[in-house]
């Protein structure tokens, strides 16, 4: 049953299950949050929180573990996911 690992967040490193944090998928160049996990693809979790997303993109952990450049509206579609999710 999914959520029952415990995943590190890539803003604050806090470690939580993986249903308390937005999991951010590159399947081929197109970055998705996947919030039923089931999207293949390099993959990422942050704590669905702007101040996580912003350290996550500072410290590169982001692009680093997606292997892809986070562009202004790469940013701005995980921002609208935190702020309607």
């Amino acid at each position: 049953m999914r959520g029952r690992s415990i995943k590190k967040c890539a803003g604050c490193g806090d470690h939580r299950s993986e249903v308390e944090l937005m999991r951010i998928v590159n399947n081929k160049g197109e970055i998705n949050v996947d919030p039923g996990g089931i999207m293949s693809g390099r993959d990422v979790y942050i704590c669905p929180q702007i101040t996580c997303l912003d350290a996550a993109v500072e410290n590169d952990e982001l692009s680093n573990a997606l292997k892809i450049e986070i562009s202004d509206s790469i940013y701005n579609k995980l921002l609208e996911e935190i702020n309607h999710g």
